[in-house]
């Protein structure tokens, strides 16, 4: 089987480093012909980019060498938030397979011109949220979609952390949507998948305690459903905290924190019913999911398969839209409509 060859446009996004490593884990799908440093062509803020060892003995390229490089057929793009849609626009005129991480930046349109173009193109395009790959998640959207807790009438989520010091809320303080919109839409993602799109969005974006209000880095959004309400937060103000999940239905709970792992101990999710539903009795149940080694490589398998037209993506453009129109909104940039 021919690999597929590869190209990581970007070394300054937060998950850059994780992106190169996944992709450097299955040498048997893809050829990494090369990798662009933007740390000195990137102008809108960043966080990360400094520690280049992850992509040691990797060719180092420019943007242009990339694109125009002969048989190119995917990129992972990895640059800061804010550059990630101009970047893949340029890729997507390229028609190159795509990868990219999240946000989609803070202008709606210009984020629907690009997957309105890959749709026209036919170009598979993967957005980079973090859970999607995460066995624990993804039993999650299948239970509410069956109804095994019955009709879901509350979600509580966090992806609350405590990392990176006052240089971190400095960064998060250069987006008007603070942490929000950098953290939050990795649940949003999640959201959307299982809920679909709810009826109103609400932010609440605030600073925590001895920081600056332009520092909205203790946030909170409600989600609105006919019948549910979700209820998400983020902050970067948490010392000792786990990130957690509470679902609640008319037949039942499921909580789980922390969210995932990668210490070779499984993710564990307690799952308690009021009735007999699906394949389990009443009562309360510990269900254990496999501990992951890496957040992106089911992500990248999946991707080499679409490339190869072996498979379809599990999310399709309109779903990835939704995820963004939502985001925009929790994070106060637009007004739901």
């Amino acid at each position: 089987m021919e690999k597929i060859k590869i190209a990581q446009i970007g070394v300054c996004h937060e998950h850059a480093s994780g992106k190169i490593t996944a992709l450097r884990r299955l040498p048997e799908l893809f050829e990494i012909v090369g990798v662009v440093d933007d740390n000195a062509t990137s102008t809108t803020p960043k966080f990360s980019g400094k520690n280049l060892q992850p992509y040691e003995g990797l060719k180092w390229m420019t943007e242009e060498e990339v694109l125009n490089y002969p048989g190119l057929q995917a990129v992972a793009v990895e640059v800061p938030n804010n550059e990630l849609v101009p970047t893949a626009l340029r890729c997507m005129e390229h028609n190159l397979a795509m990868h990219m991480d999240k946000p989609a930046g803070e202008d709606l349109a210009l984020y629907r011109k690009l997957l309105d173009g890959c749709r026209e193109r036919n170009l598979p395009f993967q957005m980079g949220f973090m859970f999607r790959g995460n066995p624990t998640f993804q039993f999650c959207i299948a239970a509410i979609r069956e109804k095994l807790i019955g009709e879901v009438f509350e979600i509580e989520a966090d992806m609350n952390h405590n990392y990176g010091g006052d240089e971190y809320q400095e960064y998060i303080g250069k987006f008007r949507g603070g942490i929000m919109y950098n953290l939050g839409c990795h649940l949003i993602d999640f959201v959307a998948a299982a809920m679909g799109r709810p009826e109103k969005v609400t932010p609440f974006l605030k600073s925590a305690p001895g920081c600056p209000e332009t520092i909205r880095n203790s946030c909170m959004a409600v989600l609105e459903y006919p019948h549910a309400s979700v209820t998400l937060r983020s902050s970067s103000r948490a010392p000792g905290c786990q990130r957690r999940m509470r679902i609640a239905g008319s037949k039942g709970v499921i909580e789980f924190s922390p969210l995932e792992r990668f210490d070779g101990r499984p993710v564990e999710l307690s799952l308690s019913l009021g009735e007999n539903s699906g394949s389990f009795p009443a009562g309360e149940h510990t269900l254990r999911f496999l501990p992951q080694t890496d957040r992106y490589v089911e992500q990248f398998k999946e991707l080499a398969k679409v490339i190869r037209g072996e498979a379809q993506s599990t999310y399709r453009y309109d779903h990835d839209y939704l995820v963004h129109e939502i985001t925009l909104a929790a994070a106060g940039y637009t007004q739901w409509r």
